[in-house]
């Protein structure tokens, strides 16, 4: 039976996640998880097990205080929950993902888990929205087929729409980051990602890290000389992670356009596939994007309970 051992120490902690926690996709970095860390400095938890002298499991966890639950490391917080996606529990066996569950604190809430490595006990949290262009043969028009005749239209009419105010896009414009922290805290205020000023901080050092490795991409859409939409990706293994934007409200709908762009630049360059990240956000579907269900896993004691209660009926109020 293998033994658990807790490990709080960084040092100690990056080199067992490096050992165990495959690096698919761009969260499964270390130094992309560093980034969020440095600026909220939770309590590291790391929940190994290790069987004849080897580590064979990994609950990797951080303590949110103000919330008072451990959730996935580096524990970013964005409206009271975890941001960071495709999370997992890796283990050598079910067995062992179990008993690495069964170890977690009682006060333990998991978000965004791939369903593969996830406890058996797991429920379905949120939706995340994925292109995939090979399934196109890279090729748009292929895409345009899938939509009736109405739908392509109206939907190309509204993307289209600023063309004739001279709409002009442009890559790698870095200068035009902070516009898009600007301009999403002005279009959201406290609902923004970046009215904690820990995630906003923790976001910008992600995308230094991304452009220090060569791989962020940011998009800008200008109309008629005026910045109307930023986001911000990077690219990763052939697959591009749209990881987050804003546009000048004055521009109703060009949204649309630069999520167009997208998909069009992934055609394009033939990437393996696009996650759009998860939330619907009124337009995914209507896009004919896929869904992967990502899902949730929680150990609650009762003074949690007690405080997600409270908060909910507070905001019912």
């Amino acid at each position: 039976m293998p033994k658990i051992r807790v490990y709080t120490d960084l040092k100690e902690c990056e080199q067992i996640w490096r050992e165990l926690w495959p690096e698919n996709c761009l969260f499964d970095r270390w130094d992309i998880r560093l980034a969020f860390h440095r600026h909220f400095q939770r309590p590291i938890h790391f929940v190994v097990a290790e069987s004849f002298g080897r580590q064979v499991g990994l609950l990797p966890l951080s303590w949110i205080e103000e919330e008072g639950y451990y959730g996935c490391f580096p524990g970013e917080t964005w409206n009271s929950k975890t941001w960071l996606e495709q999370n997992r529990i890796p283990a050598e066996s079910e067995e062992i993902r179990q008993l690495l569950w069964a170890a977690a604190p009682d006060n333990t809430r998991l978000r965004y888990l791939l369903p593969e490595e996830c406890p058996a006990d797991a429920q379905m949290d949120e939706i995340g929205y994925l292109f995939h262009p090979l399934k196109y043969n890279s090729h748009m028009d292929a895409y345009w087929a899938e939509f009736s005749g109405k739908s392509k239209k109206q939907l190309q009419r509204e993307a289209g729409r600023f063309d004739h105010l001279g709409c002009r896009y442009q890559e790698n414009q870095f200068d035009d980051i902070p516009w898009m922290f600007e301009q999403n805290l002005m279009n959201f205020g406290p609902k923004s990602y970046f009215h904690d000023s820990r995630f906003r901080n923790g976001f910008n050092a992600m995308l230094d890290r991304l452009r220090e490795m060569g791989i962020l991409r940011v998009v800008t859409v200008r109309v008629g000389g005026q910045t109307a939409a930023v986001d911000v990706g990077a690219v990763y293994r052939n697959q591009y992670t749209v990881l987050g934007g804003a546009t000048d409200m004055a521009f109703t709908g060009i949204a649309k356009t630069i999520n167009l762009l997208h998909l069009d630049w992934g055609c394009q360059n033939k990437i393996q596939e696009i996650d759009f990240l998860c939330g619907d956000f009124g337009w995914k579907p209507r896009f004919h994007l896929e869904a992967r269900p990502l899902y949730i896993a929680c150990k609650a004691d009762e003074s949690y309970l007690l405080k997600t209660r409270i908060r909910a009926e507070a905001v019912e109020a």
